[in-house]
């Protein structure tokens, strides 16, 4: 077991230092044929997910600081791409929300990300493929219920 967990671990951190190279990106922005600040797609597209939300919710989910999503979001919003909106039970808080705009290049990038996507998969059958998709979901909702028991721990 002990091998198989560190053959886990070397395969998430080469995925993770693929993910945060800035060629994916400039990959993805271009095959989609958008014009998008790299730094902003992966807020664009969150928001899109699982918007509205509010900066600090949208800050957690990125792993960034919240003055930095919140210049990040005044971004969007200057081009069009994302509003922010009062919370419906707490005026208090602004949310972020997309906007149609938005939601055309946030269709343009999943269909890039699916070239890629099946390009990079292109030789797997359809049970391997089932399978990762499986398992590299059991694995996010476990490494987020993980985060958020050890933010309600720390709070």
């Amino acid at each position: 077991m002990k091998r198989e967990m560190l053959q886990l671990r070397e395969a998430l951190m080469d995925l993770t230092g693929v993910l945060n190279r800035p060629q994916p990106d400039a990959a993805l922005i271009a095959m989609a044929g958008i014009d998008l600040d790299r730094a902003l797609f992966p807020l664009l597209v969150r928001i899109e997910r699982h918007g509205p939300l509010g900066i600090k919710e949208l800050a957690e989910l990125c792993g960034r600081d919240y003055t930095t999503v919140s210049r990040q979001v005044t971004k969007l919003e200057s081009l069009g791409l994302a509003a922010r909106q009062v919370h419906e039970q707490d005026a208090r808080i602004k949310q972020a929300v997309i906007t149609e705009r938005g939601r055309v290049m946030t269709t343009a990038l999943d269909g890039a990300r699916e070239k890629i996507i099946t390009s990079l998969l292109a030789d797997w059958d359809k049970q391997e493929l089932a399978d990762l998709s499986r398992l590299l979901r059991k694995l996010a909702d476990d490494a987020l219920r993980f985060v958020q028991a050890e933010k309600a721990r720390q709070a």
